[in-house]
């Protein structure tokens, strides 16, 4: 048998190899702790509804179970998961229905409010518990010091070994009993106890036999716990595996020692089967973070995309509701993808969130004025039904006849409305100007002659202007020009005849203006185009300088050109014998984007030029 000095630095080295292992596995279960609780998300129930996760949560707070931190965030998580989806889902089938934005409005959830109420109850349960446990846990250190002295003193009588025996055997199942108490006095309380139990053992020369059971004992109670670790290496679920080694490492440092030749081999035995499960736990969690950083990445692609479209400008409706579109089907693949790791989880959906509020709030912003500008628009264009209709009886042909000009030119100067409402408005005006001005027209049957010579006047000019069409020479313009005037000073024609006339008018007239437009724009950029050196010998920046006010030019044309084309989009009711208007509109158009072409060439052939 050992002498007791021996036995005691023996048993202390081995003893403190445990130690430093428990202590490892212990401070690798606090690191990864945020990942395994993510781990086991992935194996829990998952939740299809909130009425589920609130049933589940009032069973934890009006139950008699511990409620558990990691299942509490599970279920906080889930709830809000659905919370969030549902919301998203409500407003998404109000703007598909054609809700306006600003009028949306969240209702209250009285699941989310019972929700709360339950996670306050629970949030009491596991303050008070914790309070509890922690004062157990002082109560427990009070009873294993006193264990420690008591061993302390039977170790300072060696005469009274065999006598204590007993008593000390029963201290020692009192140690066992007594569970856990403050991680920092852990191991010291462990090593001061072992360091003395070691001590009394050495003192028991007389009784080698009990302590040879102990031995024996103790052998067989740790080979059990090698047996149950190995057996974790075949546990699938790798997160439950390492929780059930944390519980053999606890159980194995409670139990006494063993014979001196075998300790060692025992406690490597221990280790190798722990360094598999810890492994396995280890190289799962290098997936999870692998993953969770992937997650994390793609969401970061995710929240600039979201950022870049806020970010664009947005002319119209028509741009608004393309990039809503497009931020929703953002949002859809936002919730394909997993958690990012846990700092971050936060903190990008954060950035996620910031990003659509803000492109939905000035997108609410937005209809809201345009509503308004709507509003005030038709509220105009009402006030200039009411007067039409007031003048529409009047038999006052010369002066109603220049109010109701009057009328329809201020009509133009109004500004957008719906299209549907600005179709019913103009039906409204147009039947009240055509009531009056068809009312006129039976008025002055008498006139009905001169109006015929006016007709064949017309044709006569048309007919001319059509001759021109096969003319070429630089006078041809001119002769377009005097007989235009020719034409608009011929006075009224008959008004079953009006539209047709000024349908095959326009028709002549629209031809030579495309045909004389094109001959132009051909001089015009030839002369441009044999200036060009000229204007290169102004200076090393002049061609640039042409560039850019050309550029200009450009850009201004195009800019007209959307703002007639965006009008001509409100002016597409028409009467049936046609809208003279919305004709003479459309020939400017024609015109602008002429220019704006020539202008194009000449930019061109500045770019030509400067490679030369």
């Amino acid at each position: 048998m050992m002498d007791s000095q021996e036995n005691t630095l023996e048993l202390g080295k081995n003893e403190e190899v445990v130690n430093e292992e428990v202590t490892s596995q212990v401070e690798t279960t606090e690191n990864s702790e945020p990942a395994t609780e993510q781990a086991e998300e992935q194996t829990r129930v998952v939740y299809e509804t909130k009425a589920d996760v609130l049933h589940r949560l009032q069973d934890i707070a009006h139950g008699e179970e511990v409620p558990q931190k990691d299942e509490v965030e599970y279920l906080k998580s889930s709830f809000y998961k659905l919370h969030v989806a549902e919301r998203e889902a409500k407003l998404k089938a109000y703007l598909d229905a054609g809700g306006d934005p600003e009028q949306y409005q969240y209702t209250p959830d009285e699941q989310e409010e019972a929700f709360k109420a339950e996670m306050g109850i629970i949030k009491e349960k596991r303050a008070k518990i914790f309070k509890e446990q922690e004062a157990e846990k002082q109560e427990n250190l009070t009873k294993k010091l006193a264990i420690i002295d008591r061993i302390k003193a039977m170790v300072t009588t060696p005469d009274e070994a065999n006598k204590n025996y007993k008593e000390f055997k029963a201290l020692q199942e009192q140690w066992r009993e007594i569970k856990n108490v403050p991680a920092d006095k852990a191991n010291e309380l462990w090593r001061n106890y072992q360091l003395y139990v070691e001590q009394f053992y050495d003192m028991l020369r007389l009784n080698s036999e009990a302590r040879e059971y102990d031995f024996k004992k103790n052998l067989e109670l740790k080979t059990a716990l090698c047996e149950a670790a190995e057996k974790l290496a075949d546990e699938e679920d790798v997160i439950s595996a390492f929780h059930q080694l944390q519980k053999l490492h606890q159980e194995y440092r409670e139990i006494g020692p063993v014979a001196k030749e075998q300790r060692e081999e025992i406690w490597n035995r221990f280790k190798a089967a722990s360094s598999v499960i810890n492994k396995r736990h280890q190289q799962h969690f290098e997936g999870v973070r692998a993953k969770e950083e992937d997650n994390l990445a793609r969401k970061t692609v995710l929240c600039e995309k979201v950022e870049a479209i806020a970010a664009e400008e947005n002319k119209g409706s028509g741009d608004w509701e393309k990039h809503t579109k497009q931020i929703i089907d953002i949002q859809t693949e936002w919730k394909t993808i997993g958690f990012a790791p846990q700092k971050m989880n936060v903190k990008i959906f954060e950035r996620f969130r910031a990003a659509c509020d803000d492109f939905f709030g000035r997108k609410a912003a937005y209809f809201k004025g345009l509503k308004e500008t709507f509003k005030e628009n038709a509220e105009k264009k009402r006030a200039l039904i009411e007067k039409a209709k007031e003048l529409q009886s009047s038999t006052e042909w010369k002066s109603t006849s220049d109010k109701f000009i009057a009328l329809q030119k201020e009509w133009k100067t109004i500004g957008m409305v719906p299209k549907k409402l600005g179709d019913q408005l103009w039906e409204e005006f147009l039947a009240a100007c055509n009531t009056f001005f068809e009312a006129r027209n039976a008025a002055g049957a008498g006139a009905r002659g001169e109006e015929r010579e006016n007709l064949e006047k017309k044709l006569g000019i048309i007919e001319q202007l059509k001759a021109l069409a096969t003319e070429t020479g630089e006078e041809v313009a001119d002769k377009v020009q005097k007989l235009v005037d020719e034409y608009n000073a011929v006075g009224h024609v008959p008004y079953k005849e009006k539209d047709k006339l000024y349908k095959e008018y326009h028709a002549v007239l629209d031809k030579l203006y495309k045909d004389l437009n094109i001959s132009v724009a051909k001089r015009k950029l030839n002369n441009f185009k044999q200036n060009l050196k000229n204007v290169a010998e102004r200076g090393e920046n002049a061609l640039d300088n042409e560039r850019t006010r050309l550029f200009r030019q450009y850009e201004n044309l195009k800019s007209e050109i959307q703002t007639y084309e965006n009008n001509l989009g409100f002016l597409n009711a028409s009467s049936k014998k046609g809208n003279s208007l919305i004709d003479e509109m459309n020939r400017k158009v024609q015109k602008l984007k002429d220019d704006m072409n020539l202008i194009r060439e000449k930019i061109k052939a500045i770019d030509a030029e400067n490679k030369q």
